[in-house]
């Protein structure tokens, strides 16, 4: 896939697409990968490092962390080319203050910075499924178009004094079944990385979670735990679409500004990502309606005004793009519970967006400074003089990003256009969190032969996007796993 065909992959509904569309309990259209590599195979493509300071709370060796995101970084990393759209936003963070410049890195530092992408100089995706390249062919399978449905355990007694993992169930594309199993070897054990959503909804489904929770679905329980579930959060966005009197290239994420008061600014352009995106909502508001057959918090005027507004603007051949901005951490956060049994079903999450103070007040400032950069002299060729900043606020007020209700404040508080507006950055992450769920080498508590390894476990959302962080931890944890075998080998 190329960069120009990201929104419309990633909207796609299909019944064999890529993306599974789900909308939070928090009435936020949002979506999970359904393909190999994973999310990095429908993001916007920014490669970013994680922080010095996350990576000593996450206990972490900062040298093998290095090393492993530099092993990663040789196949799916690059630097990319910085046009006028990206440019000038770069510039206009710099204006306002978002200082140092940091130029181009892949370290999360405070200042304006050109971040790596996993889109190269043709605008092809790479994804972390070019990372098998690096896999030994006779100690791989690959299967495609299979869904695990259950981890397999022991029961408990002699010679095993807790629940083992010792395979797992799964259907193929033709709806069978099958079973594999681990070899016996002391050494041998299960992964799941099925990410923040998928991950805690297998364990769930596989007998670990809520005794209540699992009862009430009739599935065993295999261990209590409460926390299955628990800490899911979500980095809120919010944004601006800013029509452009000039053209515009089609850009994603290439430009942040990390802020001193944790928000980050981004920013992506172009006539196929503008249009498609704002349609993409509308079209998914009316499926939202053909199959639930409920009034929407969106009410059908605000529609009628929204398609107005896509229309009047495209009539004017429609350019432009987004600055957006996300919230560090965050610290809201909700919970993941099962809706059904079948694992091809969207567990219902609720993220709980800016329920803290915190993140709130984190976005405000942040939307003040997206204000700042389009008012800015750097930006100003991408303005239309007649067209005002509160013009900009009310265009996204007026289009259905979302399912939650709009206030009369919405469009002259930017608290309330923070809560009304808030959309997701697909950056979720917890449900198996690390001292809650699995331990600090990543094994399940309770169980044994049982790791999970992927953003489930995070606690906070690290750097400016997770994806780097995630393939890192892959291979950081491949080599330590790997080390331990070793060790045990010569024991």
């Amino acid at each position: 896939m190329n960069i120009a065909n990201f929104a419309n992959s990633l909207s796609d509904t299909s019944p064999n697409s890529a993306s599974q569309q789900f909308i939070s309990e928090d009435g936020v259209y949002n979506a999970r990968a359904r393909v190999l590599g994973g999310g990095s195979a429908l993001n916007a493509g920014f490669y970013t490092h994680a922080s010095a300071d996350y990576v000593k709370q996450a206990g972490w060796i900062p040298e093998f962390v290095e090393k492993s995101y530099a092993w990663v970084e040789s196949k799916v990393a690059f630097e990319p080319p910085m046009l006028e759209w990206q440019s000038a936003v770069r510039d206009g963070l710099v204006e306002v203050g978002v200082l140092p410049y940091n130029g181009f890195t892949y370290d999360h530092i405070y200042g304006t910075k050109v971040g790596g992408s996993i889109f190269d100089k043709y605008g092809h995706r790479h994804t972390a499924a070019d990372l098998l390249e690096y896999a030994e062919p006779r100690n791989i399978s690959v299967y495609l178009h299979a869904t695990v449905h259950k981890i397999l355990f022991t029961e408990t007694g002699k010679p095993w004094p807790r629940p083992r993992a010792y395979g797992v169930v799964f259907e193929d594309s033709l709806g069978l079944k099958h079973w594999a199993y681990l070899r016996k070897s002391s050494m041998n054990e299960i992964i799941l990385s099925a990410g923040a959503l998928g991950s805690p909804q297998l364990l769930m489904l596989s007998g670990i979670g809520p005794a209540n929770h699992l009862q009430a679905h009739s599935i065993s329980v295999v261990v209590d735990q409460p926390m299955a579930g628990q800490g899911m959060a979500d980095n809120p966005m919010n944004l601006l679409f800013i029509p452009s009197p000039i053209p515009v290239e089609v850009s994603l994420i290439q430009v942040v500004g990390i802020t001193k008061f944790n928000s980050y600014v981004e920013t992506a352009s172009g006539l196929s990502f503008a249009y498609s995106w704002a349609h993409k909502f509308i079209r998914e508001y009316e499926l939202h309606l053909n199959e639930t057959g409920q009034p929407s918090a969106v009410t059908a005027e605000a529609m009628s005004r929204a398609t107005e507004t896509l229309n009047s603007l495209v009539a004017e051949t429609l350019q432009g793009g987004v600055i957006l901005e996300k919230v560090i951490g965050p610290v809201s956060s909700g919970e993941l519970k099962l809706r059904t049994t079948n694992p091809d079903d969207n567990p219902s999450v609720r993220f709980n967006y800016f329920k803290e103070p915190e993140d709130l007040h984190r976005c405000v400032q942040g939307m003040r400074t997206i204000i700042e950069v389009v008012n800015s002299r750097a930006f100003s060729k991408f303005r239309y003089k007649d067209m005002p900043v509160q013009a900009l606020i009310d265009l996204m007020v007026n289009l259905p990003v979302n399912l939650r209700p709009r206030h009369f404040s919405t469009a002259m508080s930017l608290e309330q256009f923070c809560t009304d507006t808030v959309m997701t950055i697909w950056h979720y992450h917890g449900g198996c969190q690390v001292g809650k769920v699995v331990d600090n080498d990543y094994m399940v508590l309770g169980v044994d032969k049982l790791r999970v390894i992927d953003g489930s476990t995070f606690i906070d959302s690290p750097g400016t996007n997770p994806q780097a962080t995630v393939m890192m931890l892959g291979r950081y944890m491949g080599k330590r796993i790997l080390y331990e075998r070793f060790i045990q080998g010569r024991k």
